[in-house]
């Protein structure tokens, strides 16, 4: 028998160890036994058990230490980070510094908290404190933000910050909705945050789409047929509609099966996902720009913002523009809701594939920046085993077959429809985006003459435009 300071034997007359249990033999006078006390040595198993029990004891209170210490020390480096923000009024390299100092702060929480990280999860929102300021912008600059021929390439990231600021404030957004100006802010370098650093679908083409919108809504003089709050969903929805977009389409995540497709049950799982993160975002006190809108507004804002993304997807093209035709066939009438919906969803559509209509010296890098993406997801697809598209395969597909068919049936037909409501969307953008055809057209021809490309098959042309929308998303 072991106890904790000592050992306790039972031998008999013979120097025979007695078992302790029930049926051992009485103690009596014919067959005495008598009781051995020794001292434990490092050998016996109580201590044996000892040691190990107060080794794991130490080890489990070193870890929690450990873990405080991080957490204590992380806690510190945000706030010196924070702080540092707040009150030197970083330029922009030493901005872009920080933010990655917090996002391997990020990357070490999250570590901590799972052994693998899936490129579909929903990422974590830090609540920056502001950090940029609210640019004096010159007069030519306001006229020159407000057109489609505006050149989104000059402008860093901080600059295209303090112009969504700007639209906000010019659109009397800020208003109507009652924001804090300092929310404001943390909201837009949150929703940066949350943009990843895809070739295509990256924090520049949110501040694109959105520039884009902002120049429709002046180009057709919006404040004259809709509300204010309307106004402010199209932008809100602009900024949002590509929230941590992976870089990979909705029929890679359906045929790879990924946590959003499950979650999403195949349908538009990208695009619900925008919608998702947009309003975790929101959901949080100091970057909710709706904070101070009454119950109903904000049920009204939250369902037309959500509308507005999910029209994004292009698998859903035709239904929305049949639609909107449909519409046109009579008097459009702006007084109702389900016609104002219906434009609203066009509108995004427009902005959120208007690269063409811009310049060639603006609109060709965005091709590239696609391409490349493509040919991301097609090389992953086929590392997989995953069917690959044609379009988006590097040994098949060439820039000016592929833009030549989304051009002409595509984009042209959408904007000659809103061209019906808005005729100023004419000289504005069809003219430009015929132009880009023609272009398109002619460099086609060159590179044919000089045979020195890879040709699509004439199937895969036909269906291109339409496979080009879907995989734009």
């Amino acid at each position: 028998m072991y106890c904790t300071y000592c050992v306790i034997t039972l031998r008999d007359a013979s120097g025979a160890h007695v078992s302790m249990s029930p049926t051992m033999p009485c103690n009596a006078p014919g067959s005495p036994y008598k009781v051995q006390i020794t001292q434990p040595n490092s050998n016996n198993g109580d201590s044996e058990i000892l040691t190990q029990l107060m080794t794991h004891v130490a080890d489990q209170f070193n870890k929690a230490f450990k873990v405080e210490e991080m957490k204590s020390e992380i806690s510190s480096r945000l706030t010196a980070l924070e702080r540092k923000l707040e009150i030197e009024g970083l330029k922009a390299v030493e901005i872009e510094k920080c933010k990655k100092d917090i996002s391997e702060i990020k990357d070490q929480i999250w570590t901590a908290q799972k052994k693998y990280v899936d490129f579909n999860r929903m990422r974590l929102c830090i609540c920056y404190k502001p950090m940029f300021c609210l640019y004096t912008l010159s007069q030519e600059t306001i006229d020159y933000l407000k057109q489609p021929t505006f050149d989104i390439w000059h402008w860093e990231p901080n600059e295209m910050l303090s112009l969504l600021e700007h639209m906000f404030h010019e659109l009397k957004l800020v208003k109507e909705f009652n924001i804090n100006p300092i929310t404001l802010k943390r909201w837009l370098l949150c929703v940066q945050e949350n943009y990843r650093n895809n070739p295509f679908h990256n924090f520049r083409h949110c501040f694109c789409v959105t520039q884009m919108m902002y120049g429709m809504i002046h180009l057709c003089n919006l404040q004259k047929h809709v509300s204010i709050e309307e106004i402010g969903i199209l932008i809100v929805a602009s900024i949002c509609h590509d929230l941590d977009h992976p870089g990979y389409n909705n029929t890679y995540q359906i045929n790879a099966r990924t946590e959003l497709a499950i979650r999403y049950n195949d349908i538009s799982p990208l695009e619900n996902h925008h919608c998702a993160v947009a309003f975790q975002i929101a959901s949080n006190p100091e970057t909710n720009i709706f904070s101070n809108v009454d119950k109903e507004s904000f049920k009204r804002i939250r369902a037309g913002i959500t509308q507005l993304i999910l029209a994004t997807d292009m698998a859903r093209h035709s239904e929305i523009i049949e639609t909107f035709k449909s519409k046109l066939d009579g008097k459009f009438d702006f007084k109702n809701k389900e016609n104002i919906d219906t434009l609203k969803m066009v509108l995004i559509k427009c902005c959120d594939i208007s690269n063409e209509v811009r310049p060639m010296e603006v609109s060709e890098p965005w091709v590239d920046c696609l391409l490349e993406e493509y040919f991301n997801q097609s090389d992953r697809e086929k590392s997989e085993g995953l069917p690959v598209a044609p379009f988006m395969d590097r040994d098949k597909v060439t820039k000016p077959s592929a833009q030549i068919g989304f051009i002409k049936f595509v984009l042209i037909p959408m904007f000659e429809t809103v061209a019906r409501l808005f005729p100023q969307i004419e000289e504005q953008m069809v003219i430009p985006l015929k132009g880009s055809r023609d272009r398109q057209r002619k460099s086609d021809m060159e590179n044919k003459g000089n045979n020195s490309f890879k040709l699509l098959s004439p199937p895969v042309l036909v269906l291109c435009p339409l496979i080009v929308c879907v995989a734009s998303k």
